[in-house]
């Protein structure tokens, strides 16, 4: 064991709630924050190894992060700060996440001044307490081991319904006439990384699912939603002072909505006692607590541990000039709605006040900035036909984890882990930077749904074949298999 890497595990925690009220992204509109339903918290874990022989070090952090997106600002500030306060450490080498929370910056733009805390703030409040907790995690290495394994638990859902018109639609009415069939698979695997002391004391996890965080979406509360009563149970079980790290696997099709068997759901969740947060933690908790001593029987304390960041340049969505036609067509009436409503603004600044007005004003400016989103992209693949993205892969013992900045559909996931070498392969989305946007299938943009169309889209499905390219042939790289 003497000549083997020795593996050193660090663990920290930052509150990074908004401490002013803030205006919320995520719905088609803004919402000013009218309070705090639970906190929102950056997690980090810090690995690194050093060879004996070599005296070679490789070290990388993961944090995961109670937001709706990771934005490149939000990412390079952190890192500067960690610049300073760690100068030893490569920068790259922190792999940032976000849960994709609704109910969380980033706040978006809205075409309306709003009172409260702008993206701009939010970068500044965030970054030195998300750097701090780096830099905590950093400092509290010691001697310890990992352990993975997989667990199941439904948690997300396909939310495309598909139509025997040959359309599909997110949230679609499954009691339509024409209503076909659930258009995509399901994930409901429950990845888990344990860490433990040299005590074989169990000090955190990372837990990697494929669902976005949005059970509480909607409502003017900040809240880490599903991810905060999760954390909860599994400290109730396994002790108060457990870390845990959440990750939302490839689940740009998937979230927590229940768009069949609503009723028989309803009923349960009555019968049990619990709302649909409680029932996600208690599934999870269930399923975790139920793999954690079969995890435990193989803890690795001196993993190979290996690191490769990226920018893949992917090739973008190749807009046609009726794509372009069809998005200006269909945002005109809401950029006018938007004219009108901003007049009467300005002839009465009290119509700010009404929730009711500010709902619709932003709605239409929403919708109208889709349409200027597709002539930008549709003006800027002249010039640049790829897109730049920020990648990480990262070998821990038999495990593999691999990162990308978008809502990908869950198809390139299972296929990123069907063709890894590993014995278990994490996906992780909302990863390393953006916004990217979603990547839906070919499949998905034949369906014309909300993901798939070009407004929603930076990549498109030759994009996502490329994705899933590098991250294969990354972790064959890191697992010596080059060229096999």
């Amino acid at each position: 064991m003497n000549n083997q890497p020795s593996l050193r595990i660090g663990w920290a925690s930052a509150d990074i709630t908004p401490e002013r009220p803030a205006v919320l992204g995520g719905m088609p509109w803004a919402r000013a924050t009218t309070g705090v339903m639970d906190p929102l918290t950056a997690t980090a874990l810090a690995l690194d190894t050093t060879d004996p022989e070599t005296n070679v070090s490789e070290s990388v952090i993961f944090v995961g992060c109670d937001l709706r997106g990771m934005r490149d600002e939000l990412r390079d500030a952190v890192r500067a700060h960690l610049a300073g306060m760690l100068p030893e450490l490569d920068p790259t080498c922190v792999v940032l996440n976000a849960t994709h929370t609704h109910n969380a910056p980033p706040l978006g733009a809205f075409g309306i001044e709003l009172d409260g805390m702008s993206e701009d703030e939010y970068v500044t409040f965030a970054a030195p307490r998300i750097a701090a907790a780096i830099a905590e995690a950093w400092h509290k290495r010691a001697p310890g081991g990992i352990g993975f394994g997989l667990g199941q638990a439904v948690v997300g859902r396909n939310r495309l319904i598909a139509y025997t018109h040959a359309t599909s639609k997110m949230y679609g009415d499954t009691h339509a006439e024409h209503f076909s069939h659930v258009e995509g698979y399901e994930d409901h695997s429950v990845n888990v990384l344990c860490t433990w002391n040299q005590d074989r004391e169990l000090t955190g996890m990372v837990v990697n699912v494929a669902a976005p965080s949005q059970v509480s979406r909607g409502t003017t509360l900040l809240s880490a939603d599903y991810w905060h009563d999760t954390r909860e149970a599994l400290r109730r079980t396994l002790g108060p002072n457990l870390f845990v790290l959440p990750q939302c696997s490839a689940a740009g099709d998937q979230d927590t909505n229940v768009l069949w068997d609503k009723a028989a759901d309803e009923r349960m969740l009555r019968l049990a006692g619990r709302n649909r947060r409680e029932e996600i933690a208690a599934r999870l908790s269930q399923a975790i607590t139920t793999i954690l001593p079969i995890i435990e029987q193989e803890i690795d304390w001196t993993p190979v541990l290996a690191h490769d960041v990226q920018t893949v340049k992917l090739p973008r969505r190749m807009l046609h000039d009726e794509d372009l036609a069809k998005a200006l067509a269909d945002a005109r009436p809401h950029r006018e709605t938007y004219r009108k409503m901003m007049a009467g603004l300005e002839a009465n600044p009290a119509l700010r006040n009404d929730p009711e007005w500010l709902k619709k004003a932003t709605r239409a400016f929403w919708n109208a900035r889709r349409g200027e989103t597709v002539r930008q992209r549709f003006e800027l693949q002249q010039t640049d036909p790829t897109f730049p993205v920020e990648v990480h892969a990262v070998r821990l013992g038999d495990l593999a984890i691999v990162t990308n900045p978008f809502e990908l559909f869950l198809d390139y996931g299972i296929r990123i882990k069907a063709h890894s070498p590993a014995s278990q392969t994490f996906v992780v989305q909302l990863a390393g930077g953006g916004p990217a946007g979603y990547l839906p299938t070919e499949r998905s943009v034949a369906g014309g749904a909300y993901g798939a169309v070009p407004a929603s889209t930076n990549i498109g499905p030759e994009g996502g074949e490329k994705l899933v390219e590098w991250s294969v042939d990354a972790i064959r790289r890191l697992f010596g298999l080059e060229g096999e």
